[in-house]
């Protein structure tokens, strides 16, 4: 049977094809050809397979006769006669069936790999004779309207010949896999048309030759200046550097205004150079070991990033390469949260000015799991882009000890991409014309449908892992076809000779003027000191850049001084910034009383006849009743109220995570659901979107479930957005695991490495509850082991103003720092964890609280004193208070980190009689805060004094998963706070 269908005009997908046709046909004979037409006419006239009426026959039994008819012995004439045209209709299914394999997989067998070394094998599908279609067919006409590659019809060998160019080529695609019909006939007409062959006007020829001898001369001149360096070169995958440069220059045909890159270190170097405009000499410096002191820690030069604005014939573009660590693909999310807060910044927000571009290995793609997760954002509402271009360098060989066999389970590296839909144009990287085609390509789509799309380059890579690396030990047969390629710049070269474009006197000045550029350069680096160089950096570049300026310019000259890239701003990697409020005018004092209460009945009212969830209307009936003053203010409340408070300020707020919207604890429900919506968009009402006329913009995003993606992509719209509150929370603290890599790399140490600061707030429930280990920490002892050079505060509130106060101070401060909250779960709703709309109104976020239970003049009487942080403080005010131990004072440390050292040595000093501190904590003594703030502890300790510990012992997990157990272990650290 399965031989049957093989064999069958209708393998392939042509069934829906058929009923197309059939379609057509019942509505207007006329619509379809003559062929079509004979056939269904002869159809209706023969007795049907099943015995059913002909009359308006469904179309299964339609297509189930064709088959049947297919099955039957095929002839090699058009159509035999008698047959009604039938055999004339079968062979022009055939030729449809062709077309669609084609289409299907004829990149499978297309020229794409630059060194030859494993040839594709041939596919039967991809032959006339597979559909029973003969020599004696190779000059019958058939129809070609479903197909762009002639205007009616043609001879079956010139419509095999147009299918072998367009889709077998050096540029292949595969879109049959979207399934929008329009997007789909838009790649046919695209490729088709123009058998996916581009056409270059000389000049533009001549500034590829300009790009890949820019991109192949800056790794010759590192390889013999700085020998034995790592650098991770580009050589092989040099086409690179044309493909960005195009993409650059013809987005700006596009009204592209900001392009935003993310890669890992291969060929970084050259983009940063050839297409981020870093200037040639400051990455010299760094070769030299120069500016080693710039940072408190820095970073190794093939992680850093850089801006700059580069002019083309249709306006300034920027373009940003973003840092990234050696995790390879951690930065795609970043550069997706800079592209959203880039677009969100600019005048309507307009995303279609504004390209994310994620750079990508071959077996990083396909091996690391945060591209599927960022993929999986790309058309959400709170965290989509607009389309991004997705770039594959694809080396064939993933790391220097893989085999392909190995590193994937699918066909392609970028088959991951289909899970989006996003088309893929596989091109081989040595033809730079068919890169450029590739990306005009993908742009045009991009602007025509909002949408992703993959460029899949296939090259290769000159050298190992890095420079020093001998990957022939483990790939013989590959590097022994490396070692005998020309290089792409040589064969292009040799391809433009060949035309006329250029003489072979042009290609050896086009390689001395890019050689003389990095002389020049070089020997400004090492004439002038560090200080002048700065100050001289424009100079330098514009003298540099007059050479690549007149190629690419189309000039014979080497004086043209066209300087085509500026500086963005002296931080090397932030994005200029659009914000359109002045950050000096922010009032940073407590709102007024007044304020609070205006504040408090407007996120409290709902529109007439809105009908809630008995839940939420329990919910927002209570916070009317805060807004009234007749209950106090609890937590939930509080953030509401600082939210509205900044967004009146004309603060955006930004909120993001598996249940924002509602709180995983319903503490929130900052979007409230009509019960009586009659569909998906009908009903759905924010009160914080109700503040003012002109208030901040709002955002509030249940996102996809995933950490490490989302956490990112907040990061990444934080170092661009600077003029608003952006929030990333864990559903529990401990699931933010799954994004450890974005916390250790960028959250904590961005600022050290490259001077990139953010000031991300991070939401991470916390707080032992006899729920289990996973539902229990978030892991506090990390946040403070990352804790150094005031790189982040790490707090753990106690009470709805402290939270009030502190979102406010995150949002207003000009001191940008991450902020990592440990937010609690049992004290949303606690009956003591409460204020008062006053205690909002005044005072600031208190590193310490301070609670005695004696008057000042009774100081003396205290012996212990107990500083703990969190719920704990709680559960030992209500020990205390049954067993009357009222020597003993608790200290709450609200603000882990920085540690409040100072604060602390105050209030014990008050203390004349103090005899013990005893830090009191609920997680296992190895984790939590107590190896952290232990020596801090005893540098502000009194004379006389003792420090000790009390809470559970130590433990491999985070906590028990037995409700008994943790009882348990409650009580005793309660009794062992207390205990003499």
């Amino acid at each position: 049977m399965l031989e049957e269908r093989q064999n069958s005009f209708l393998f392939g997908g042509n069934a829906p094809y058929v009923e197309e046709q059939y379609e057509l046909y019942l509505a207007d004979p006329a619509s379809v050809t003559d062929e079509w037409r004979a056939y269904f006419d002869a159809l209706r006239e023969t007795p049907a397979i099943d015995g059913t009426d002909r009359d308006d026959e469904p179309h299964a039994p339609v297509v189930s006769n064709f088959v049947e008819l297919a099955k039957r012995p095929r002839t090699a004439t058009a159509a035999a006669p008698g047959d009604g045209g039938l055999g004339l209709a079968r062979k022009q299914v055939a030729v449809q069936s062709l077309i669609a394999a084609y289409r299907m997989v004829g990149t499978r067998v297309a020229n794409l790999d630059p060194l030859t070394w494993t040839p594709p094998r041939p596919l039967a599908e991809l032959t006339p004779a597979y559909y029973g279609l003969t020599a004696a067919d190779m000059s019958t006409r058939f129809s070609t309207s479903d197909t762009f590659l002639f205007d009616d019809d043609a001879a079956l060998q010139d419509i095999v010949e147009g299918l072998k160019q367009t889709y077998t080529g050096t540029l292949g695609a595969e879109f049959t896999h979207l399934t929008d019909a329009a997007q789909r006939r838009w790649w046919q007409m695209q490729l088709e048309s123009t058998r996916a062959t581009a056409s270059f006007s000389a000049t533009e020829k001549r500034a590829i030759l300009e790009r890949l001898t820019a991109a192949e001369g800056l790794e010759k001149y590192l390889h013999t200046r700085y020998v034995g360096q790592k650098r991770f070169s580009l050589e092989g995958g040099e086409s690179l550097i044309v493909l960005l440069d195009q993409l650059v220059r013809y987005g700006a045909t596009k009204q592209l205004r900001s392009v935003i890159m993310g890669m890992a270190h291969r060929g970084r170097l050259n983009v940063l150079v050839n297409v981020a405009g870093k200037p040639a000499h400051a990455l010299f410096d760094e070769f030299d070991g120069k500016g080693a002191n710039d940072l408190p820690a820095g970073d190794v030069k093939y992680h850093k990033g850089f801006s700059s604005i580069t002019q083309t014939d249709d306006g300034p573009v920027e373009v940003v390469l973003a840092f990234n660590p050696s995790h390879l693909e951690a930065v795609n999310p970043v550069v997706q949260g800079m592209a959203r807060a880039k677009a969100e910044t600019l005048p309507g927000g307009d995303s279609t000015q504004v390209l994310p571009v994620e750079i990508h290995g071959d077996a990083a793609i396909s091996g690391q799991g945060v591209v599927m997760e960022t993929l999986s954002l790309s058309y959400t509402r709170g965290h989509g882009t607009g389309g991004t271009v997705h770039i594959v360098v694809n080396n064939q060989i993933g790391f220097t000890t893989s085999d392909p066999r190995d590193t994937r389970s699918s066909f392609y590296t970028t088959d991951i991409a289909k899970m989006i839909e996003a088309p893929v144009l596989h091109v081989n990287g040595d033809d730079p014309e068919a890169v450029a085609l590739a990306v005009r390509l993908a742009l045009d789509y991009r602007t025509e449908f909002q949408r992703s799309v993959v460029i899949d380059l296939i090259c290769f890579r000159k050298y190992g892992h890095q420079e020093q690396d001998t990957p022939a030990i483990t790939q013989p047969l590959m590097y022994r076809a490396i070692a005998a390629h020309p290089g792409t710049r040589t064969i292009y070269a040799h391809k433009l000779i060949a035309q006329g474009v250029v003489t072979a006197e042009d290609v050896e000045g086009y390689v001395a003027a890019r050689r003389d550029v990095f002389e020049r350069a070089h020997e400004w680096q090492a004439r002038v000191s560090e200080a002048t160089a700065h100050d001289a950096n424009a100079d330098v570049e514009a003298d540099s850049n007059d050479a690549a300026a007149a190629i690419a310019n189309g000039s014979d000259s080497a004086d043209a001084t066209a300087d085509t890239r500026a500086p963005a701003s002296a931080e090397p990697l932030t994005l200029q910034q659009t914000d359109a409020r002045d950050r000096g005018s922010l009032d940073y004092s407590a709102p007024s009383l007044s304020r609070v209460q205006f504040l408090a009945q407007r996120v409290s009212t709902i529109p007439e006849g809105y009908e809630l969830h008995p839940l939420v209307a329990k919910m927002i009936a209570s916070h009317r009743d805060m807004a009234a003053g007749k209950k106090p203010v609890d937590w939930g409340m509080a953030e509401h109220l600082a939210f509205a408070s900044l967004l009146g300020l004309g603060v955006d707020v930004r909120l993001s995570g598996e249940d924002s919207a509602r709180g995983t604890f319903n503490h929130r429900h900052a979007v409230l659901h009509n019960q009586k919506r009659t569909n998906r968009t009908d009903g759905v009402y924010l009160p914080l979107e109700h503040i003012d006329d002109m208030q901040g913009r709002l955002s509030v995003t249940n996102s996809i479930l995933s950490e490490a993606a989302v956490l990112a992509f907040e990061y990444g719209y934080s170092i661009v957005h600077r003029n608003a509150l952006v929030v990333w929370e864990a559903q529990f603290g401990d699931f933010a695991n799954g994004a450890q890599v974005i916390i250790d790399q960028f959250v904590a140490a961005a600022a050290a490495k490259w001077g990139q600061h953010s000031a991300l707030t991070m939401f991470l429930p916390h707080g032992q509850e006899g729920q289990g280990p996973e539902h229990a920490s978030a892991r506090l002892e990390r946040y403070l082991q990352l804790s150094a050079q005031n790189n982040m505060r790490v707090v753990q509130p106690t009470t709805p103003a402290q939270m009030f106060h502190l979102l406010r101070k995150q949002a207003l401060s000009f001191d940008r720092r991450p902020l990592i909250v440990m937010t609690p779960k049992s004290l949303l709703r606690h009956h003591e964890a409460v204020n008062t709309l006053d205690d909002l109104s005044r005072g600031d976020f208190e590193e310490v609280l301070v609670d005695s239970p004696v008057e000042s003049s009774r100081a003396s009487e205290i012996e212990r004193v107990i500083v703990t942080s969190g719920k704990t403080y709680y559960e030992l005010l209500e020990r205390r208070r049954t067993s009357g131990a009222n020597n003993t004072a608790i200290i709450r440390v609200e603000q882990l980190y920085p540690f409040p050292s100072q604060r602390l040595a105050e209030e014990l000093a008050q203390y004349a009689n103090l005899k013990s501190v005893v830090w009191c904590q609920e997680e296992p003594h190895n984790q939590g805060a107590w190896g952290f703030a232990e020596p801090r502890l005893r540098d502000v300790l009194p004379a006389g004094a003792t420090l000790r510990y009390a809470g559970p012992a130590e433990s491999a997990s985070t906590a028990p998963g037995y409700h008994s157990v943790h009882a348990v272990i409650q009580a005793e650290l309660l009794s062992s706070a207390f205990a003499e």
